[in-house]
């Protein structure tokens, strides 16, 4: 009869209730899970490297760094400053890119602070794809950017990163093979030679996809177009031109003696940050001390810490003060605008 309602038809539907509750509580088990495991894995970073620090710097004082960072002339210290100035000049160039990329125009200004102040405090909290979408997110949608063209923004961004590092490093190992040496203890040439030759054939068929024109890649709506060879012959410039001018910091700054020149460094440093970044540590703290010692094994570690701490002033704390204000002042201004 009409109005009736079936046993077994109700016993389906609370099945179905039933099986949706349950994997609506799965879901929310997984975003937990996902959401303390990086953070978790950061701290547990830092902790163990900082226990290796200790053990790698025992009978070092602070007066003995002090003296090393005393030690740097004034010279260096301008050099490390004007080579952090082209490196966040160089990751402003990274937003600009991404929003050429898809269409959008934002006035020049707002997109330098707004990349300078994502990286400052992404560099410093750690995750930085996932805390650099928040920021940005935040941002750009006041610029009328939607969900979708910010998840695009960032990719964008995160590739230039990755296809920079992989160039980069790809050049180092053909060009210095033996850096590999300073970390594995035993004579890699060849294979250091193999790798590298691999990782620029790597950017070489990245190059090839924008000429064929590929197919945009899909992830459910989200969908992202193959950059075209301007936006490509951009990305293997800029990217290139941040690592080098990171690298340079510690460099300039790093004792004579026993300095192995900018390419060895440039070498070391990239192997240092790309661990600190996979470690989800924030800063980097202990893990990009410790991977740089053991690349610098011969050099003095006194001097060797001293720039370290060099390069963390300038490319971490400064920025990180600096974009803290730019903060306050965009919040402050959104206030008065809501308030209007």
């Amino acid at each position: 009869m009409k109005g009736m309602e079936h046993p077994e038809s109700r016993t389906v539907l609370l099945k179905r209730t039933e099986n949706g509750q349950r994997a609506a509580t799965h879901d929310r088990r997984i975003m937990n899970w996902r959401r303390y495991f990086w953070p978790v894995v950061g701290i547990a970073a830092v902790v163990f490297s900082l226990w290796l620090l200790l053990h790698e710097l025992r009978g070092i004082s602070l007066d003995d760094v002090w003296d090393g960072i005393v030690a740097i002339p004034a010279r260096g210290w301008l050099l490390a400053a004007l080579s952090s100035v082209v490196a966040y000049a160089s990751l402003a160039g990274y937003d600009h890119i991404a929003l050429l990329h898809i269409g959008k125009k934002v006035s020049w200004l707002f997109v330098t602070l707004c990349s300078f102040t994502t990286y400052a405090l992404s560099h410093n909290i750690g995750g930085s794809v996932f805390s650099g979408a928040v920021i940005r997110y935040r941002a750009y949608g006041t610029r009328g950017l939607t969900g979708q063209d910010v998840g695009i923004l960032v990719a964008i961004c995160w590739i230039t990163f990755v296809l920079s590092t992989i160039l980069v490093s790809g050049l180092v190992l053909v060009f210095e093979p033996e850096i590999i040496d300073r970390f594995s203890g035993a004579s890699h040439h060849g294979l250091a030679i193999a790798a590298g030759l691999a990782m620029l054939l790597l950017v070489a068929a990245y190059v090839f996809g924008s000429w064929l024109h590929l197919r945009p890649l899909k992830i459910g709506s989200f969908q992202i177009h193959y950059p075209a060879l301007p936006i490509v012959a951009r990305q293997l410039l800029i990217g290139p031109i941040e690592l080098l001018a990171a690298a340079a910091i510690i460099y300039f700054v790093l004792p004579a003696a026993g300095n192995p020149g900018y390419f060895v460094v440039l070498g070391v440093f990239l192997v240092s940050f790309s661990v600190a970044q996979i470690s989800h540590a924030p800063g980097g703290l202990g893990v990009l001390e410790v991977v740089f010692l053991t690349g610098l094994s011969h050099m003095d570690p006194v001097g060797v810490l001293a720039a370290l701490l060099v390069f963390r002033l300038f490319y971490l704390i400064i920025p990180l003060v600096i974009a803290l204000g730019v903060v306050l002042y965009f919040e402050h201004s959104q206030l008065g605008r809501d308030g209007d």
